[in-house]
């Protein structure tokens, strides 16, 4: 009978199968992955968390497969790197890539690993990480991959709404691996990382176009064409530091509050500069970011999605230390109209404040949905009425800010008193109308004009009459549509007391009709 091994004997058997396993595809992989000016998987995992805090789970689990032959070839980890550890003092789960190991496809094991990570999550409630580097779904393995794949998307699914999930794309993310993050609830892609369901040799072969992998689905176009990249960074550390600032405003998981964020900005602070930014005339384009910006705490905005729907601003930022989001049109394109695209923007992200309890403050300053066929064709009544459907639904806090113009339907769509906001602000400024007033005097007077000496003099007094009656907050003060109509300078100090009053609110009228759930118009 052979003798057994002494306990040091044994733990450098573990020691050696511990290196063989942090080394992945090898010293030479590796080295090739640092000349693409990528980091190696676990440079990755070490920058992002708070040093010496992540635990490894399961870095000895391999592949099953025996075809094409893997039998032949197996690497512990099955090149992802899964476990947990700490941002900022506070625990998350994370699974990370490792493309030196066959190209960081998924297969089964791969796959068994990310699920069981995103689940241990949800049942310690705490948000998940995905760092994706990945050519897709491994081919050897066949239906097994694919499998793997679909249980990755129901495990994204299962935690959506529940904890957060935040996707880093910081190199490829190919065919059916890009739907999982497509599933989480943000995406920031590193430039040169690139996402698509179809590579470009498919694309040539199946439509005779020709493109590059960047054309295709790089971080510009998933940045500001197709809306699927929600922030985009120039390199890997820029990233980390997105997640970790995205993290300081959102709650562990839907049954917490926000975390409260340290600030010495004064809560009574006077913004006297917001007074002579905002144009009286309601079609004289301005920035928005510039009135956010004066108004939350330091100055710091991060805005989600900049570069994508430019007729709205969405992002994060705090009043007073409370965690807030913030939706706006944006006057400074377009007048601020809400499109196909900003109606995507808008209704995802109340959705998501809503589900971990951030409250709402939407900034009004919108002369309409956007007019013409192509709207039309393209379903603006289908995807406008997302935004309808999303902040009907939101039970947070909810204050609305009337800029400037608030017109027709865009009126109620941006979290108007019929929607169910719990505040709404007027300033000065503000004009509330089914429709701009020159149009509207067109329509209610043109057949009186033509009867008149001069129909133009006719309608600009008309013009006047109509502004001084309905162009302006008081009739829908007076209708208790609007609870205040306030000084500009005073915005911050009122939507901080507005947040401090409304902190503890309970809704619980969407508790009263049974059923699963709604159907939104998708």
């Amino acid at each position: 009978m052979p003798e057994k091994k002494s306990i040091d004997e044994l733990l450098e058997d573990v020691k050696k199968k511990r290196e063989e396993s942090i080394l992945g595809g090898g010293k030479e992989r590796i080295e090739r992955q640092k000349s693409k000016g990528k980091l190696w998987v676990r440079d990755r995992i070490e920058r992002l968390l708070d040093t010496g805090s992540f635990e490894e789970l399961q870095w000895m689990r391999t592949h099953r497969g025996k075809h094409f032959g893997l039998d032949k070839v197996k690497y512990y980890g099955d090149g992802v790197v899964v476990g947990y550890g700490r941002i900022n003092g506070r625990l998350v789960y994370i699974y990370a890539q490792d493309f030196t190991v066959m190209g960081g496809s998924i297969g089964e094991s791969h796959a068994d690993k990310i699920v069981r990570t995103i689940e241990m999550a949800i049942q310690s409630g705490v948000p998940v990480i995905g760092l994706y580097d990945s050519g897709g779904a491994r081919i050897q393995e066949g239906v097994a991959a694919l499998h793997g794949c679909g249980r990755i998307f129901a495990a994204n699914v299962k935690a959506s709404g529940v904890i957060p999930q935040i996707s880093l794309i910081l190199g490829p993310c190919a065919g059916a691996a890009a739907y999982s993050p497509a599933l989480t609830d943000f995406i920031i892609m590193v430039d040169k990382s690139y996402m698509f369901i179809t590579g470009p040799e498919v694309v040539k072969a199946a439509t005779g176009v020709s493109t590059t992998f960047e054309e295709l689905g790089g971080a510009d176009v998933h940045g500001s064409r197709s809306g699927v990249a929600h922030f985009v960074a120039p390199d890997e550390e820029s990233a980390f530091e997105i997640v970790r600032r995205l993290l300081s405003y959102i709650p562990d998981n839907f049954g917490e509050d926000p975390p409260m964020i340290h600030t010495e900005d004064p809560t009574d602070r006077k913004v006297e500069e917001a007074r002579s930014i905002i144009p009286t005339d309601p079609m004289k384009p301005f920035d928005i970011r510039e009135l956010i910006t004066m108004i939350v705490d330091d100055g710091f905005f991060l805005e989600v999605q900049r570069d994508y729907a430019k007729t709205a601003v969405i992002g994060f930022a705090s009043i007073g230390g409370y965690s807030i989001g913030i939706v706006a049109n944006q006057p400074a394109v377009n007048a601020g109209v809400i499109d196909i695209e900003s109606s995507n923007k808008i209704a995802r992200f109340v959705r998501f404040l809503d589900s971990f309890n951030i409250p709402i403050i939407t900034f009004v300053d919108t002369p309409g949905f956007m007019p013409g066929i192509d709207q039309e064709h393209g379903g603006i009544i289908k995807h406008g009425a997302k935004v309808l459907y999303a902040y009907s639904e939101a039970i947070v806090p909810k204050i609305t800010v009337i800029v400037r113009k608030a017109y027709g339907g865009a009126y109620i769509a941006m979290g108007s008193r019929s929607l169910g906001a719990d505040i709404v602000y007027a300033l000065p400024t503000a004009e509330i109308a089914v429709m701009g007033p020159e149009g509207a005097v067109r329509i209610l007077y043109r057949k009186k004009a033509v009867q008149t000496e001069n129909p133009e003099e006719f309608l600009k007094e008309k013009l006047v009459e109509y502004r001084r009656t309905f162009a302006n907050p008081y009739h829908a003060a007076e209708l208790g549509y609007v609870d205040d109509i306030i000084d500009p300078a005073d915005l911050r100090i009122k939507l901080y007391k507005a947040l401090s009053a409304l902190k503890h609110k309970k809704d619980e009228f969407i508790h009263l009709i049974p059923k699963k759930h709604g159907n939104i118009p998708l």
